[in-house]
């Protein structure tokens, strides 16, 4: 079985638009005047045929996302007290009557905001939202001899450390009611910034930051520890923390837990 996704991108707010699609990839219906931009990730599962290796062509996702998915979020933008989980929840219903296999799909609702959700579980949601914090560290085990530390961390292991802007990326669950999640972003937001990115900026990890007192921070370590102090934060809340993703560069990401 694979899992197939296509990412359909498209504005809201100007006129609805017909007619041939120039610029796809940028995203189709285009912005016209001031609007929002949005991505959709549509995803399905199924088997590939065994002659033509397609297991679904992406051309039936796109006329499906665009069919019935666009015309949902277009007329709720705007709306006074639209409820973007609500939306998504409406979006997602009429796709999976027109998409065999549809597994999940995910509304990309800012560069850093998503919404995610899937047709088995409609109760629940997942919200993901970025975060950035600025810190030191040195990568340096004492139980090992200088050599073997340079050996095996290299310039990481100056001895004055080195910084990096660390993005995080919580994933939460959240239970939803009536189409309306209990636990909202600006919940994200007020708990992440309290309990994890305050106790982070701007800090020499090895030297301010307690939990890494007797433990390297790797970005492995990193992601563990921001998935432990953040998750019954969380909890206490009425959500559940599924996994935290930590960038320590543009191409260097941990995932806490893995799966």
């Amino acid at each position: 079985m694979v899992e197939l996704t296509r990412t359909i991108r498209f504005a809201v707010g100007g006129p609805a638009e017909a007619g041939p699609v120039h610029n796809g990839f940028a995203g189709w219906p285009a912005m016209a005047g001031l609007g929002a931009h949005y991505e959709l990730d549509v995803a399905c599962r199924g088997e590939p045929d065994p002659v033509t290796g397609y297991f679904l062509n992406i051309t039936a996702i796109d006329a499906a996302g665009r069919r019935d998915a666009i015309p949902v979020i277009r007329s709720a933008f705007g709306v006074r007290g639209a409820e973007p989980t609500r939306t998504l929840a409406t979006a997602l219903r009429a796709l999976e009557a027109d998409l065999p296999g549809l597994s999940r799909v995910r509304w990309r609702l800012s560069p850093t905001y998503s919404l995610e959700m899937e047709p088995t579980d409609m109760t629940s949601a997942l919200i993901r939202q970025s975060f950035e914090f600025a810190a030191a560290h040195r990568l340096h085990v004492p139980s090992l001899s200088d050599e073997e530390n340079r050996r095996i961390f290299g310039a990481c292991n100056n001895p004055a450390g080195h910084g990096h802007n660390y993005r995080v990326e919580p994933c939460v669950r959240v239970p939803v009611a009536d189409g309306a999640p209990g636990f909202t972003l600006r919940d994200l937001e007020r708990i992440t910034g309290a309990v994890l990115i305050d106790h982070l900026d701007h800090t020499h990890l090895n030297a301010d930051v307690p939990e890494f007192k007797d433990l390297n921070p790797s970005v492995e370590n990193i992601a563990r520890v921001c998935f432990d102090r953040l998750a019954p934060a969380i909890r206490e809340a009425g959500a559940e923390l599924a996994r935290i993703t930590v960038w320590e560069t543009e191409k260097t990401s941990c995932v806490y837990p893995a799966g």
